[in-house]
């Protein structure tokens, strides 16, 4: 139990704690979540994933595993999501919102500051928590996007939307640039170091402000909806990773690192795109408050199997 409290003390209660002030400063001021959101879409997220991906030592056989087994982890998650998903007989944009719930994780502002926490700064699980975070950008600005719209919109109009997405660019601008081994001028490169310092502070804030805005409550009527995503979550995520990585082989670090990175709570994003497209914006923002909720005590047990 020493471990257990030393890991809910030290690594999970530190995020806790801004997320709080964020809840704190939302309640008192009444902050535009809608303007943070867009500071963290447009300007912070694109800004860390290019200095990550730019400067963190990425091998190409660390890649390599990391992206099988990101795809294998989640055509798993989304085949047991998808039987939930029939079983439930939902249908439109709750099918939508339900997946999103699953499948988008917070792999960025939870997922890099418990990296950093539970593995001490390890430049080697940074590196494939930044892979993974990669990915999961991408999922929200592409599929995301497609999935609370396919139902009502022009594929034109949702194409025109996805491609308006930055992340879209940096991420192989980065790459390229590594690459090629093409240094960056300073004044570009002082102000991005500027923009990514920012993130993890500001993204933790502006989920303790989504929270905050929240209800405090959840909805009867939407109750087992959001404890189904919530147990597919927070209990399926990671142990269909560490099923995918006990049939992949691998093992020490990385593993942990994997299956650290596949237990944190539903996405922002979940939320960001059910408000900006009005797809079940009640079901998404209960999803993301439980989850969070619950993730203080799964998370830490997560951290605290893989330890022993």
């Amino acid at each position: 139990m020493t471990i257990f409290w030393h890991i809910l003390m030290n690594n999970v209660l530190p995020l806790s704690v801004m997320i709080a002030i964020g809840v704190v400063m939302m309640r008192a001021f009444h902050l535009d979540i809608k303007t943070l959101s867009k500071l963290n879409f447009y300007v912070f997220s694109p800004a860390i994933i290019f200095k990550l991906l730019y400067t963190t030592n990425i091998t190409l056989g660390v890649m390599g595993k990391v992206l099988l087994f990101f795809v294998l982890f989640m055509a798993l998650q989304y085949a047991v999501l998808e039987v939930v998903v029939r079983l439930r007989r939902y249908q439109g944009g709750m099918r939508a919102a339900m997946r999103n719930s699953v499948l988008f994780y917070n792999s960025a502002n939870y997922g890099i500051p418990i990296n950093q926490l539970a593995f001490s700064g390890n430049p080697d699980t940074l590196a494939i928590q930044v892979i993974v975070m990669m990915m999961q950008s991408l999922l929200p600005n592409t599929y995301g996007i497609y999935s609370v719209n396919a139902h009502r919109s022009d594929l034109r109009a949702i194409w025109r939307t996805i491609l308006s997405m930055p992340i879209l660019y940096v991420i192989p601008i980065a790459l390229l640039l590594r690459g090629f081994a093409v240094p960056v001028p300073q004044f570009v490169e002082t102000p991005i170091d500027y923009m990514a310092d920012a993130f993890i502070g500001t993204a933790l804030l502006t989920l303790g402000v989504q929270l905050g805005s929240m209800k405090w409550r959840i909805n009867r009527a939407l109750l087992t909806d959001v404890g189904l995503s919530c147990c597919l979550r927070l209990l399926a995520g990671p142990a269909l990773a560490a099923l995918v990585v006990w049939a992949l082989g691998i093992d020490g670090l990385m593993a942990a690192a994997l299956i650290v990175s596949s237990a944190v709570p539903t996405s922002l994003s979940s939320v960001l795109l059910a408000v900006e497209f009005d797809n079940e914006a009640e079901f998404s923002s209960q999803a993301v408050f439980l989850s969070t909720l619950l993730s203080v005590v799964t998370v830490t047990l997560v951290i605290f199997m893989l330890q022993i």
